[in-house]
């Protein structure tokens, strides 16, 4: 079976030339090496499967040629531990660093320009 199309029934992407796209750039790694979109798939590889922010790494159990639901996807599959941890853990940072960050429309409101153009005059009064 072919490397894209597994990874399209198994909904890692939501279509096939996505899942082709992701292959040829280097995002999908099978049992370490780089393969093309082509690739004969065999139950029991492992795959390194990079999408987005998210790094997934699973074991293949099932083939399919047709996509179905989720949950008959996710049996296609086994993410392994490790993976799944580290995949939590990421998300919690981000999740954590996006609270951190200032909220901006882009655009400052009056009393935000008031309050730089005091500091500006405030920092070349000491200059």
């Amino acid at each position: 079976m072919r490397l894209d199309r597994w990874l399209w029934a198994a909904r890692f992407f939501k279509t096939r030339s996505l899942a082709q796209q992701a292959v040829t750039g280097g995002k999908v790694h099978l049992d370490g090496q780089r393969v093309k979109a082509g690739h004969t798939l065999r139950v029991g590889a492992r795959l390194q499967i990079r999408r987005g922010f998210e790094q997934f790494e699973v074991v293949v159990l099932a083939l399919s040629e047709t996509r179905s639901s989720a949950s008959v996807a996710q049996t296609l599959y086994q993410e392994t531990e490790a993976s799944r941890r580290q995949r939590e853990h990421e998300a919690e940072l981000r999740k954590t660093n996006a609270a951190a960050m200032p909220y901006s429309d882009g655009k400052p409101d009056k009393r935000q320009r008031r309050q730089l153009q005091q500091f500006r005059q405030h920092q070349s009064d000491h200059e």
